[in-house]
């Protein structure tokens, strides 16, 4: 009864709300004198907090309508290439018109389908476009999708990204970022044990749960105490009308919501705090700053029962993927098989969902992958947001991948041929690079010590 008890608060709050923000229009009204005193003031930032806190929010829009490429404003137009009833593959289309026609490798993000939507990586995406051809799945709200459109579980999930990938075609890379890091594997295995011409060419793995014995958090802890029946009985409930889903089992996005607000409750209210005191002071930028993130943060979907109850059973409580027992479909799932597709791997280092080693365990289960194939990357400094948003991975992260793809696509275009290119691992070493010492008298060609001695035969490695 948690879900009817959330929409009744709702509606009870509607009058209260509605009574607030008439108060605060009154309050902030041009030609009212109160509103320029303190009292004033204040009470405008309180009626401004409380609607913030109360309001329902909706999904957002990506808003991505151009790129700056090559020196120039490119508009981007966002469409639908394939609709299913639970996920949408969207493609963010370049005008070549602007740029004449570009082969850049074709990246399909797997947006995480854990509560929040896909816009969540709309700073991912904004990153990766300049240089790659765009798709991101974009998953349906549960609470949208009626029962007729039937059931949509873990092997479904995993089904619906070899249709994409097929879809969108060879030579494909793929991008999983977080809880979709365990079904992505899984589909490269899955293509890779039927020898698909579509597998993917390269797979990044960010933040994602594939062995969550290693460095367990307090999420990790929390699935594996408590069993499926408790999960069952606590935290699944049916969509109440009038909601196109009525009557479906459902995982409440608010009550995912929830958890991740209980895990830094003081963080988001200190937040909330500084608002109050900048809506006073009048500081727009740090207000807007905060309304950004939150009109994100705050806005939630429904995942069905059935994939949210599977996924913690196979991933949190069994570890069926690295124990090497995951079935599809009737099928053992052997990611030894994936020889094809290059593996990367990149965690955060304050990451408080993902512990460190929980995704870098993807490369134990994949010997198949040849070694200069394989990356793993810890950035310094970031939690779990900051893998795939923000400065870090702007600056650090995304041109690390951007390398990595690119090599890969190398590789692949000139048949897997062995070449005098750098190896990744070698090209995304985190130390940095040493300019040599021209002063110092060179023998046989070497290097000064800082970046090592080796004789010319060998440089080119």
């Amino acid at each position: 009864m948690n879900y009817y008890a959330y929409e009744m608060a709702h509606a009870f709050m509607s009058p209260v709300r509605f009574g607030v923000q008439a108060l605060r229009q009154t309050l902030g009204w041009p030609l009212n004198p109160m509103s320029y005193t303190a009292a004033g003031k204040n009470m405008i930032a309180a009626c401004e907090v409380f609607e913030n806190i109360t309001r329902r929010y909706g999904k957002p829009e990506f808003g991505i309508k151009s790129v700056q490429l090559a020196g120039l404003t490119v508009p981007v137009r966002e469409n639908v290439v394939l609709s299913k009833p639970f996920c949408n593959l969207l493609h963010f289309e370049r005008d070549q018109s602007e740029t004449g026609k570009r082969y850049d490798p074709k990246v399909l993000i797997v947006a995480p389908m854990s509560g929040h939507y896909a816009t969540l990586l709309r700073g991912t995406v904004e990153a990766m476009l300049p240089e790659h051809d765009v798709y991101i799945t974009d998953w349906a709200d549960a609470r949208n999708v009626p029962l007729a459109a039937g059931h949509f579980d873990f092997d479904d999930f995993v089904d619906y990204l070899i249709d994409f990938m097929r879809f969108i075609g060879t030579n494909t890379h793929v991008m999983a970022v977080c809880q979709p890091a365990v079904p992505a594997l899984v589909a490269a295995a899955v293509m890779a044990a039927r020898n698909e011409p579509c597998q993917p060419a390269s797979l990044v793995l960010m933040g994602g749960p594939i062995d969550t014995r290693r460095n367990p958090t307090k999420v990790n802890d929390l699935a594996a105490q408590k069993s499926i029946s408790w999960f069952e009985s606590n935290v699944i409930s049916t969509v109440p009308f009038p909601h196109a889903g009525f009557m479906r089992p459902v995982y409440p996005g608010f009550m995912q919501l929830t958890g991740f607000m209980t895990m830094n409750l003081e963080r988001h209210m200190n937040a909330h705090v500084d608002l109050f005191n900048n809506l006073v002071k009048g500081d727009c930028d740090s207000v807007n700053q905060h309304q950004t993130f939150y009109e994100e943060y705050l806005a939630v979907m429904d995942l069905t029962a059935e994939f949210y109850l599977q996924t913690v059973k196979t991933v949190f409580q069994d570890h069926l993927l690295p124990d090497k027992k995951l079935m599809h479909r009737g099928e053992l799932v052997d990611c030894s098989a994936i020889q094809k597709t290059a593996l990367m791997t990149v965690e955060g280092e304050r990451d408080d969902i993902c512990g460190l080693g929980q995704t870098e365990a993807a490369h134990d289960l994949c010997p198949g992958v040849p070694d200069d194939e394989k990356v793993h990357y810890v950035q310094q400094g970031v939690g779990h947001y900051g893998v795939f948003n923000g400065t870090r991975w702007r600056t650090e992260i995304q041109p690390r991948i951007r390398e990595f793809m690119r090599t890969i696509n190398y590789k692949r275009l000139t048949g897997n041929q062995t070449t005098r290119m750098p190896k990744p691992y070698r090209v995304l070493k985190d130390a940095p690079d040493v300019a040599p010492d021209w002063r110092s008298p060179a023998t046989n060609g070497a290097l000064n010590g800082a970046n090592g001695k080796h004789p010319p035969s060998a440089a080119g490695e």
